[in-house]
């Protein structure tokens, strides 16, 4: 009972200081004049993206004259928060639960707290440096260090990931002692991710957050594809302490463009034998209204948490875990 009640005390006191922390992350963002915004967290459309697993939502009394009585637990924001910005809204951000299933671990928790971003007419190093701005201050560190996707796969693996090919990939894989995760189906751009994962991610951001930018194409995302170099995009992410801490663009706003990435995705999916997803077409519309030119990052806000609070364990940070709730 004793060990119990020390445990309890612990979470409770890391809860002091979550309140701490996201009090100090609004005032950074008032300070700005940046608004704070809601937007739902439960919505009629859901991603297309092959690598997230929304959960769905079954209501026992459906609320539409269709059949489409499913909805959705968002995985992020971002659909909501760029039609607001369609509309004029200015520079925003968002304290947010999302969802993703199947996501579970020290690092992961099924429903976690996430930080939207989003500032008109910044293009993708001014978002960069508004971030390192925000974890000088949040998180209390002196400096960041910033290297082109292209460049980290030269530091370490002497490759270039923008001209590459399967074999060159594999040997790397069996190299870094993984040989059992290869077989026929691997492209180039899953392998690159699975190198990046097992072979840069471990061993980057160990003293300073680190901003990894230009990203290939192929992992876009919706980021915009870069206006020099066709073969890279205008996304970031940036990691400190062995964890991924934030992912950002200069958003694509394109509605053509994202229609056929969509489009792609769900060409992906029939392939993969997954569900294939309606397309959002609000969000699309909102491409073509007004939409401004703008950069957004998405900051996991739990894992700041354990950044700061220096704990090994998601669970360490939250009132109650996935297990418990």
């Amino acid at each position: 009972m004793i060990k119990k009640n020390n445990i309890f005390k612990k979470i409770h006191k890391n809860l002091h200081h979550r309140f701490d922390i996201i009090s100090k992350i609004r005032k950074f963002f008032k300070k700005k004049n940046i608004l704070e915004i809601e937007t739902p967290i439960l919505t009629k459309f859901t991603v297309t993206d092959i690598n997230l697993f929304p959960f769905k939502v079954y209501p026992e009394n459906s609320y539409n004259t269709d059949n489409k009585k499913n909805m959705w637990l968002i995985t992020s924001p971002e659909y909501h928060m760029k039609r607001l910005l369609s509309e004029g809204i200015g520079s925003i951000y968002q304290i947010c639960h999302c969802f993703r299933s199947g996501e579970i671990g020290n690092h992961h928790n099924p429903e976690f707290t996430m930080l939207e971003w989003y500032q008109p007419n910044y293009d993708m190093f001014d978002m960069i440096n508004e971030v390192d701005n925000f974890l000088k201050i949040i998180v209390n560190i002196k400096k960041s260090d910033q290297i082109s996707y292209q460049n980290i796969f030269m530091k370490y693996f002497f490759i270039d990931p923008l001209n590459t090919n399967i074999s060159e990939l594999n040997y790397i894989v069996k190299k870094l002692g993984h040989k059992h995760l290869l077989n026929q189906n691997n492209t180039i751009q899953n392998l690159l991710e699975l190198i990046f994962t097992i072979g840069i991610e471990p061993n980057i951001g160990q003293y300073n957050p680190i901003f990894i930018y230009h990203y290939p194409i192929e992992q876009a995302l919706l980021s915009r594809k870069n206006l020099i170099d066709i073969r890279i995009s205008d996304r970031f992410e940036v990691f400190f302490k062995g964890l991924e801490l934030g992912n950002g663009f200069c958003e694509l706003i394109d509605r053509n463009e994202q229609t056929k990435r969509f489009q792609k995705d769900n060409f992906n999916r029939i392939n993969l034998n997954l569900p294939n997803r309606s397309i959002d077409f609000r969000f699309l519309q909102s491409l073509s209204s007004n939409m401004p030119s703008c950069s957004g990052v998405s900051i996991g806000l739990d894992r700041l948490m354990m950044i700061i609070l220096k704990l090994k364990k998601i669970n360490d940070v939250l009132s109650f875990s996935f297990q418990n709730c």
